[in-house]
């Protein structure tokens, strides 16, 4: 393999991206459970603000962790990485909102003390369904850790 593929396919980063990305899923969780539950936002579009607050959380500990080494330091073009996060993910996130409204459709109940656990259940599988997605876009156009 080149030294670019085995930059993308690196476990130690890729070990680091999962454990960003369960940090982004536990805000991403909460933001969407809390809209969801408490202030009645359908689901996909509580999904979508839970996705974004962890996105913001994700880029910042992915800029100074998992790709530390990688992308030009200064303000300016953490800003630029940041926006461009935004976009790379938005692939990721048009995912999620597909698998929430999806299931959402599904009719199926799954009532535990008198709420229905369906409304928030596809959550965590829209979650896992575009982490793949989200790694390897961001490695590639994010933090471009195959350029040398």
């Amino acid at each position: 393999m080149s030294s670019g593929v085995d930059e993308l396919v690196s476990g130690v980063r890729f070990g680091k991206f999962a454990s960003v990305g369960a940090v982004g899923a536990v805000f991403d969780l909460t933001v969407s459970t809390v809209l969801t539950v408490f202030f009645d936002v359908l689901p996909e579009y509580a999904k979508l603000v839970g996705a974004e607050v962890a996105i913001v959380v994700m880029f910042l500990i992915n800029d100074n962790w998992t790709f530390a080494g990688h992308g030009t330091r200064g303000r300016v073009n953490a800003l630029r990485r940041f926006l461009k996060s935004n976009l790379v993910r938005s692939g990721g996130l048009v995912v999620q909102f597909l698998i929430v409204r999806g299931l959402r459709m599904v009719d199926v109940s799954v009532v535990v003390a008198g709420f229905d656990l369906w409304t928030i259940i596809p959550f965590p599988i829209a979650i896992a369904a575009s982490m793949f997605f989200n790694y390897v876009a961001e490695s590639l156009f994010t933090w471009r850790v195959t350029d040398h």
